[in-house]
Formats: C-alpha cells, structure tokens, sequence
C-alpha cells in the first residue's frame, strides 16, 4: 500500500518464517559470526503452532547444525524400532518386504518427533545467540528496492473487512535486511510473489503437491508399541488418486496417524479429508484406535515436485529455503531434514557475502551447494517416483520407480532419466460430468469425524472483523465456472471446510468461511480456475497446533 508510514528496523539478514529451515539458518548465522545481527519473523502465535509434519526425523541436518543435539536436551528421543510398508485392501494388508526398498527408504536409526517441539527448541538455541524471534508477525508485502527484495513489511493489524483502515490500525513495521530470506513453508505467499517477480520457475517441471493431514491419538497403553512406523498405501484412494497413510507410535502412548493425497488426482468428487477418516476404519487401524481419543487435527500442503521441480533459488537481496524450495523427498516421505540443510547453506553464503563486502549480490553459492551436495543426492536419486506414480499409478511406480531408484542409490545414475511432471495440479482436475459422485460414509463421531468438529482439535481462531485472507481474482468464478463444470470442488478438497456453496432464494452462492482455515494452503493450488490466492492473515492467526 502507497501513503503508508511506518518504522523501519534494519539487520543483516532477515528470516521469514520460524521453522526448520528457517531457524537453521539463524542458528548457523550467528555460529559463523556472532556480531550478525538475524530477525526470524513467524505468523503463528508462538514459535512451532503453525508446524505440522508425520515426522519421522533425519538427523542429518541436525547433526550438521548441532551436532552434540542430544546434549543440549532436544526432543528427539523416540528411535524408530519398527518400519513396515503395507498394501490395503478393503478388509486386509500386505507386507512389502524392506529388503526390496533402496536402503536409503529405511527409517532406522531416524527418530519420531514433533517437529513443533522441535523447532521450538530450536528457536531457544536461537535466541541463546542473540537471534531476535518475533512471533505473531505475519510478513505481508515485500520492500523493493529497484529490483532488489530489501525487506518485508510486518506487524500490520486493524484492516476493516473491506480493507479500509480501522480505528485501530497499527501501520506494522518495515523489516529490512541485507539478504532476505524465504522459509515460509510449501506455497508460501511471499515466495509465490518472488518466484513469479523474477521468473525463478523458468525451464523447471511444475510444482506439484499433497495434502496431509494429521491427527494425534492416545491409545490404549496395550496397544503402543513404542517406536513402530507404519506406511500404508492403496486402499482407500485405489485409483481415485495417489497418496498414502502413516500411523507412528511416539511417546507417552501417542500415535501420530496421518494420510496424504497427491493433489494431481482428476476426479473432482474426491474428498481428500474423507479419504483420510474412511483409512481409519480399515480393520487394523480401527483396533489400534478403538479405545483411544484424538487429541489434536491439523492439514498442510506438501511439496512433491522433488529434484526437477525445484526453482532457481536465488534473487536479488535474498533466497528460498526448505519447503518453499520444495525440497520433499516423496518416496522417503521426507522433507524436514534437507530444510535444515538448505538453512546451513543459505546461511553459510549469506555471511560469507556479508563478510566479503559484497552484500546484495545473488547467492550463487547457495544455489551451488543446494544442487551439488547432500540434498541433490538426497532427491536427484528419487525423483521419478512421483512422475511415475502419475503417469502408471501405484504398482507400476512400484515397479519401475524401484528399479530406477535401486540403480541410483548404486551408480548415482537413473536409468530412466528425468520424468517430466506435466500439468500442474489445478490443471489436472478432470470435469466433474466425466465421473460419478463419490458417496462417503457418514463419520461415526468414534473414529471418524465430520472436518469442522477436528477443525476445533486444531485450536484455529481468526478475527472475525479483518479482511478475508483467501482472494479471489474473478468472485463469479465459483458458481459460473467451477460449479457447473467441476460442481465447485473447494467444497471437498479443503480439508477445514471453508468453501459452502449455498442454496438461496436467488441461486446458489459461493461462500467463504475463511475463519476455519488451517493455513494449509490447497485452494491455493488445486482450485481448477486457479482463481484463489491465500495470503496472511493477522499475525497469530490461524491454527495454535501443540506438539504436531
């Protein structure tokens, strides 16, 4: 917005988003040269509520960062002891046995965790350096300078619903940098601006993404099996898209169970959340549940473009890091700890430009280490399951994907090349008269539960009188579109329930609940006009997740 004062604070660098990727870079930052002066600006209430993954954690780049970790009393403790791969089918499984995985698939010797906890530790290591966290400090615009990212503005509150300034405005604050850099997690709005400004996408395949969603279960204490990792895949999704379950068993008689559906699925009848409840009446999940409560539900998108899907990296004043980079390892359900490693290197060529008079110049020396060091190795050897999956579904992925990625972690080479991705997800989305409605089981309110009943388990309040914070570029797309050639699909694939399509007395009418949103950024992505854009609410808005 032109007109608007505002205080400026200036740092050597400034960090968009408290998480992995994000925090690692502070942390290194202040290792290589404590005089630095580092803000990490997070829109959740505190840092770790807007975090959700499975996890189980590769210490890779832990180990990287902090490498006496468990010294320091970080929450990874619970080792995995147990890892199973199934098949399922309606009423029965079937093991995958692990000697036919590429041994980087297998998740012993990694660690189940929070990775909310975690990053909150993280940022108290942080803050033990002298790095300033401001938390509940959504960065809504970009500061240019020429062509130059110079910085974010933060802190804005006390917007009417119309966007008109309110009687208590606060203006917010320009938070300037000499590198500004981006971990706002998968289709962050800031990174979206940036790819686009600069073009960073070019010659790259699309994007392409999941949704995950997760909830939290105490069982019964017969039941845990303290360490055991489970990742399930077929039913119930069968042919109506990718994707798959995870049920881990953390500590204190917790299992974290969680199911993710690729976004590229082509049947607009498909309800990704109700895909999720119908896993857990599957015969095995429904006994390890029965008895137990959940405690806690949340959802986010998931990046899974993987190698040939990453952007270029850099811009001018600053850089992309972890998942809005899109550095997921879809195969190894993964992504946490190359987020780590991309906040080491980003880092690490950030101070030595700093150091070297040449601040404002590119990082070219981020971008080097990220696609010649562990994370390239990491993703380069798995990166055409995802294509594959695609293009032949599940078994022949299996198959062919298994192979490619055998001879990689072997050679180094894969055998099929790069397969390319195609569409993107919105793009992918069939015509809704090409396919038959998916009538889903009523939940149960036992196993099962209905999106805005778990929308309450994930703690999510916005203020009502701020503007709505999901745009819509064309608002007579919905019902002049959408609903008659896709029969509107925002109202299944948000997993939080904030698109309705209502019935009224002068026609149907598209509406938003946008105070149910989770933040995880779907409608975003697979809206097949792509004609929403989410953006950042108010600071410490949005989802107040515990320990997910």
């Amino acid at each position: 917005m032109t007109g608007i004062e505002r205080e400026s604070m200036d740092y050597d660098v400034v960090i968009v988003g408290a998480g992995p990727s994000g925090l690692s870079a502070a942390i290194r930052l202040k290792q290589i040269n404590p005089s630095l002066s580092v803000v990490v600006l997070e829109k959740g209430s505190e840092v770790g509520a807007h975090i959700l993954s499975g996890a189980v954690l590769d210490t890779i780049g832990l180990d990287a960062l902090i490498p006496d970790w468990a010294e320091h009393g970080a929450p990874v403790k619970t080792k995995v002891a147990r890892d199973d791969f199934l098949l399922l089918g309606p009423a029965g499984q079937m093991r995958i046995p692990n000697f036919t995985m590429p041994p980087f698939m297998s998740n012993h010797g990694k660690y189940i965790v929070s990775m909310g906890n975690v990053c909150r530790w993280l940022a108290e290591h942080a803050e033990a350096l002298g790095v300033e966290i401001f938390p509940g400090m959504a960065a809504s615009q970009l500061v240019l300078e020429g062509e130059r990212v110079a910085g974010v503005v933060a802190g804005e509150f006390g917007r009417e619903p119309d966007g008109s300034i309110g009687a208590s405005y606060e203006p917010g604050m320009e938070l300037r940098g000499k590198y500004v850099l981006l971990s706002e997690g998968v289709r962050g709005s800031l990174a979206k601006q940036v790819i686009a400004k600069y073009d960073l996408s070019a010659g790259k395949e699309p994007q392409k993404f999941g949704l995950g969603m997760k909830e939290i279960w105490q069982i019964d204490p017969a039941k845990h099996r303290l360490g055991q990792v489970t990742h399930t895949m077929g039913w119930p999704l069968g042919s109506n898209a990718g994707g798959g379950g995870f049920i881990y068993h953390a500590d204190n008689n917790q299992v974290f169970i969680g199911f993710v559906v690729h976004l590229n699925y082509a049947n607009p009848w498909v309800s990704p959340y109700m895909e999720f409840q119908r896993l857990k009446h599957h015969p095995m999940v429904a006994e390890l549940l029965e008895g137990g409560k959940r405690v806690a539900y949340g959802a986010r998108a998931i990046s899974e473009g993987g190698w040939q899907s990453i952007p270029k990296l850099t811009f001018p004043g600053g850089a992309l890091l972890g998942c809005s980079a899109g550095l997921v390892n879809v195969p190894r359900i993964k992504g946490n700890h190359n987020a780590m490693l991309s906040g080491i290197e980003a880092a690490e060529a950030a101070a030595a430009a700093i150091a070297a008079g040449r601040a404002g110049d590119e990082l070219v020396a981020y971008e080097a280490a990220l696609r010649s060091g562990p994370i390239a190795k990491d993703l380069r050897r798995a990166r055409n399951m995802k294509p594959l999956w695609a293009k032949f579904g599940m078994l022949a992925s299996l198959g062919l994907g298994g192979f490619d990625m055998w001879v990689a972690n072997l050679t180094g080479w894969n055998p099929l090349g790069t397969v390319k991705h195609g569409k993107n997800d919105a793009k992918a989305t069939g015509l809704a008269g090409n396919y038959a409605p998916i009538n889903y089981p009523k939940p149960d309110g036992k196993l099962s539960f209905d999106r805005l009943t778990n929308v309450a388990f994930s703690a999510t309040n916005h203020e009502e009188s701020q503007p709505c914070h999901l745009h819509l570029a064309d608002p007579d797309i919905p019902i002049a579109v959408n609903l008659p050639g896709y029969a509107e699909p925002a109202q299944r694939y948000c997993p939080a329930g904030v698109y309705e399509v209502l019935e009224t007395a002068e026609g149907p009418k598209f509406q938003i609940n946008f105070q149910n949103c989770v933040h995880c950024k779907t409608c975003d992505i697979k809206d097949p006009s792509e004609n929403i854009t989410w953006t950042t609410p108010q600071g410490g808005d949005g989802p107040n997740y515990p320990n997910m």
